[in-house]
């Protein structure tokens, strides 16, 4: 037996009652909707920082979000390339990738990057699923340009593998490696993947994770976050380059999901703790909004009952 004054020396926190009350409105909000979530930057190097965001996904699916996350792994190409001893090539922001630097992006992509992320989600139960966009032809690209080799465009996303693996009940993990046109295999940028991805799965939000707090009229001015904005917006600062070039694949991305009818797209600094949850489950936000000016709302949603037989946890209590 024990008194209370032992377990509860300062009294009862209410706080954390009203903090979860307020959050019941967003939390029915997002309830059996699908949500992609664009993950990279320092949140995915910094292990600590992973771990925190994987806890966050799956406090998301534990309410009744269906999560889908999509990757890339630029640093860790480089390091494995310098290992390899081979040059880093940039043209334009883009990676020029030869036959020899897809093979490493392949390597590196699914089989390190990629199973990391598993691993952190399934320190939680197992219900992680990683796969490459190849895996059941995910995601279809054609060449971007010769100068670039096997860099693509997105030609189509086939939804049928994520719908089944979302309606067992798991959590996919998609590495952004693309089954050519041509048969063979393509170095697709992350953001657009996502982008697109969330439109043909009919997402509710999509969510990109970086390492600023949002988008930024003039990155100099940290006064100029913008708060949230219209795809009209979106477009004219994209057309007229007032922007950052590093956010510009990023806004890009974010219209295309728009266009093709998410609700709405999301930019968050993924190092901010618990972003995630703040963006999706308060009334103020964290980072930048982006929404169509009927704010259509087109989704799908998925069953949610087996996701509780994928609770095993992996570790002794």
């Amino acid at each position: 037996m024990k008194y209370a004054k032992e377990t509860r020396p300062n009294g009862v926190d209410a706080r954390a009652a009203e903090l979860l009350v307020e959050a019941l409105p967003w939390i029915k909000h997002i309830t059996g909707k699908t949500v992609v979530i664009k993950y990279g930057g320092a949140a995915m190097v910094d292990e600590t920082l992973r771990a925190d965001v994987m806890e966050d996904i799956v406090l998301l699916k534990l309410i009744g979000a269906n999560p889908v996350i999509v990757h890339g792994g630029g640093k860790a190409i480089n390091r494995a390339m310098e290992s390899a001893n081979l040059p880093v090539e940039f043209r334009d922001g883009q990676r020029v990738t030869t036959p020899e630097t897809m093979e490493i992006v392949r390597t590196v992509l699914t089989g390190e990057v990629n199973q990391e992320l598993v691993a952190a989600l399934n320190v939680h139960g197992n219900f992680a699923v990683g796969i490459s966009g190849a895996d059941g032809g995910v995601i279809v690209a054609k060449q971007k340009s010769p100068e670039l080799g096997r860099v693509g465009d997105v030609s189509r996303i086939n939804r049928a593998l994520l719908d089944d693996l979302v309606a067992s009940g798991y959590i996919p993990v998609v590495a952004t490696v693309a089954l050519g046109e041509d048969g063979g295999f393509y170095n697709v940028n992350a953001d657009m993947v996502a982008g697109h991805l969330a439109g043909a799965v009919g997402a509710h939000k999509v969510m990109f994770l970086t390492d600023v707090d949002g988008l930024y009229e003039n990155f100099q001015d940290k006064d100029t976050l913008i708060s949230n904005l219209t795809l009209f917006e979106a477009q004219y600062m994209v057309e007229n380059e007032t922007v950052s070039t590093g956010m510009i694949p990023k806004l890009q991305a974010c219209i295309q999901a728009l266009q093709d009818g998410v609700f709405r797209a999301h930019i968050i600094n993924g190092t901010t703790p618990h972003a995630l949850l703040l963006e999706l489950l308060t009334s103020t936000g964290v980072g930048t909004t982006m929404h169509t000016t009927d704010e259509a709302c087109t989704y799908d949603a998925h069953p949610l009952g087996k996701f509780a037989s994928k609770l095993l946890v992996n570790c002794e209590n």
